[in-house]
């Protein structure tokens, strides 16, 4: 590919909550550049100055600390190409503009947007590409004098090469674009202000950006910058320096529809709030485009650095299915945590205001009695505390639904024998529990499922949940009984409802 250093960029900008289509950008500049022992980039595109805000950079910031994709050069990090903000480096593009309009790159453009519309419109009802027409490329003295009376602002068009533009895209092989489909662009706003046509390659050309690695939606941005970065090398403003491309397939949501950052399933926010790992959500945003191996899906980061290739990566749309997310995520909380980092990864879950249970109720040793258990059971980490919380609450939740279903007729002598069995135990442990409630299930002719049902629903409030008789264990046996007489009270109330 090339021998020069690699360098790639991540340069988001902080305009909303991040979404899973960005993070799934930086995993894969990030994976690229820490294969090939190159440089990350992290560079903020701040210049639509209306909808950037701070509070969305300091959330970028968070969720690539969260996230764990460290940077080598940007903000908080520094680096010889800083700053790293593009608000801070408005004077650099000015000069570069002034530049490019003195060595005739660029030219002055005074059409009204109402002018531009007729005539993108009138070129469609004709058949023919809608692009900028070129009208300003040639105004004469005397016509710029009048728009200047008139007193039009012209904004600074970029002037595309009047030949094809070929490139070797890393994901998608080779692709060339013709002058008709490529018009002339605008790169300064009327009032002086520069465009993302313009701040963005003048930044990868002056931080030496070796890889560009992007989403499929800027492909056709692709050969305006090369010809930005052609004439940026002719007025001495950078050595000859084209980026290598590579444009990463789209992410679908429902359909085929693109996942747009209004789906709920794109919010980054929604996967740190439900507990999922970083670990698990890169992973499954890897196999959006990737993979390790044909007949593999889950690794580790440090796997994937090692096996990351682009020319790997599938050109074709990606979608996103939640339900693998979750089944990935579940994997690494499974297999990849300790016990101890498990119960350390739960803790945020445990204390409110995510906890339905008053702080003072918590037991750590409890929960660290359960936790290998609930460990093996949970999607994500927000799952913990519907599969604890008959630990910690004064009453099992009221789940009428899971009473129905385990109160059937015939449950209350059942859960009568048991709660005998129970009194009568020389030893509270799990197997000894285990044993009498088999014992007195067989006595009214159930196998243990059967027998252990009211049981669970009575202790727990839920027909499922972590192995019944390990969690008795826990739970002891004066809290055991008392929920059992008051399963048995309920039912007894109810009988005489009933009668």
């Amino acid at each position: 590919m090339t021998t020069t250093p690699v360098r790639v960029r991540f340069c988001p900008s902080p305009t909303g909550n991040p979404h899973v289509g960005l993070v799934r950008t930086a995993l894969f500049n990030w994976a690229f550049a820490r294969h090939h022992g190159g440089t990350y980039v992290f560079r903020i595109e701040d210049t639509d100055l209306a909808r950037s805000t701070e509070e969305s950079y300091q959330a970028l910031l968070e969720v690539m600390r969260w996230l764990g994709l460290d940077w080598d050069e940007g903000p908080e990090v520094g680096g010889p190409h800083g700053p790293y903000r593009q608000s801070e480096r408005m004077d650099v593009y000015r000069e570069i503009a002034a530049k490019l309009l003195d060595a005739g790159h660029a030219y002055h453009c005074y059409c009204s947007q109402g002018e531009l519309a007729a005539r993108r419109e009138a070129a469609r009802g004709a058949g023919r590409p809608s692009g900028y027409d070129g009208r300003c490329r040639t105004l004469t003295a005397q016509e710029v004098a009048a728009y200047q009376a008139e007193g039009r602002s012209p904004i600074l068009r970029f002037r595309m090469p009047d030949a094809p533009i070929t490139f070797t895209d890393l994901v998608r092989g080779e692709l060339t674009f013709t002058p008709e489909n490529v018009p002339d662009y605008g790169i300064v706003r009327a009032n002086g202000d520069p465009l993302y046509t313009l701040v963005n390659p003048v930044d990868d050309a002056l931080m030496e950006i070796t890889h560009v690695l992007r989403g499929e939606d800027l492909l056709s941005s692709t050969p305006r910058q090369i010809a930005l970065y052609r004439a940026m090398a002719e007025v001495g403003v950078v050595r000859d320096h084209v980026p290598h491309f590579g444009h990463l397939p789209y992410v679908l949501g429902e359909g085929t529809k693109k996942l747009s950052k209004r789906d709920p399933e794109s919010s980054l926010n929604l996967y740190r709030e439900r507990g999922f790992l970083p670990a698990g959500l890169l992973n499954y945003l890897a196999l959006l485009g990737w993979s390790i191996a044909e007949d593999r899906d889950i690794f580790t980061l440090e796997e994937m650095v090692a096996a990351f290739d682009i020319a790997a990566v599938n050109a074709n749309p990606a979608r996103f299915d939640l339900k693998k997310c979750e089944a990935v995520n579940a994997v690494h909380i499974r297999e990849h945590l300790s016990a101890e980092d498990f119960v350390a990864a739960c803790e945020p879950w445990l204390r409110a205001p995510h906890a339905p249970w008053k702080p003072e109720a918590f037991d750590p040793a409890a929960f660290a009695a359960l936790a290998p258990l609930a460990q093996t059971r949970v999607t994500v980490l927000s799952d913990i505390a519907d599969n604890v919380d008959f630990l910690f609450l004064d009453e099992p939740v009221h789940d009428e639904k899971s009473w129905s279903k385990a109160m059937k007729p015939g449950a209350a002598e059942v859960l009568a024998a048991i709660r005998a069995a129970l009194t009568e135990l020389d030893a509270w442990t799990a197997e000894r529990l285990k044993e009498a409630v088999q014992a007195a299930g067989e006595a009214h002719g159930l196998k243990l499922g059967k027998a252990q049902a009211p049981l669970r629903v009575a202790v727990t409030g839920r027909t499922v949940g972590l192995p019944l008789f390990e969690s008795l264990e826990v739970l002891g046996r004066p809290r055991t009984l008392e929920r059992v007489d008051a399963a048995l009270g309920r039912l007894a109330e109810a009988a005489g409802t009933s009668a």
